[in-house]
């Protein structure tokens, strides 16, 4: 009988590790089930002298903000009333899921022009987009230029990151709000 139980429990040990696994990076940690993640995630980053930081801690399964590294309070552009956008400190800002830190996995993907190497142009294009109450993003805007492609391309880059927007939140509710995104062009010397 003990053979029989032992032999049914190695039985269902593979399948249990394939169902679920922990992931751990150096920007997040926590459970995956099936190829999602599922639980409780923490997201990292890191301070100036390299300590690693919790900056979000996500459930997955409730779809839900456990605990966050507030940011510094600036005023967001917020659309309070119906049509009606106003500059205000908010209780929460809009964050992305995993941090800084991830986000910044997707803008790295940036690409330099050829034509604006060749020009030497260089400088910071500004995007702003809408954040609505579900942690979508729309309405993409230029709003500082360099041109030479680097526009363009920012706008391109910006699209390409996923809606895994946290909303913001003022008095308790999500509120839409401008996000603005800046990518920076430098030439190496």
């Amino acid at each position: 009988m003990k053979k029989k139980l032992l032999y049914g429990f190695l039985f269902l040990l593979p399948s249990l590790s394939y169902a679920q696994r922990l992931r751990e990076t150096q920007w997040e940690k926590g459970m995956m089930d099936k190829g999602e993640k599922v639980g409780v995630w923490e997201y990292y980053a890191y301070n100036r002298a390299g300590t690693q930081l919790v900056v979000q801690k996500y459930d997955h399964t409730e779809r839900k903000l456990l605990e966050y590294r507030p940011l510094s309070d600036v005023p967001y552009r917020a659309e309070l009333m119906p049509g009606k956008w106003t500059a205000v400190h908010l209780d929460r800002q809009p964050m992305f899921l995993g941090g800084d830190a991830r986000l910044a996995t997707y803008t790295a993907k940036l690409n330099y022009p050829q034509a604006a190497q060749n020009k030497k142009l260089q400088g910071r294009v500004l995007i702003s987009f809408v954040i609505d109450t579900l942690g979508q993003a729309s309405n993409y805007q230029i709003i500082q230029s360099v041109g030479g492609g680097c526009d363009e391309e920012a706008l391109r880059v910006c699209r390409t990151i996923p809606n895994e927007w946290l909303p913001a939140r003022k008095n308790g509710r999500s509120v839409p709000v401008v996000y603005e995104l800046p990518f920076v062009y430098k030439l190496r010397e």
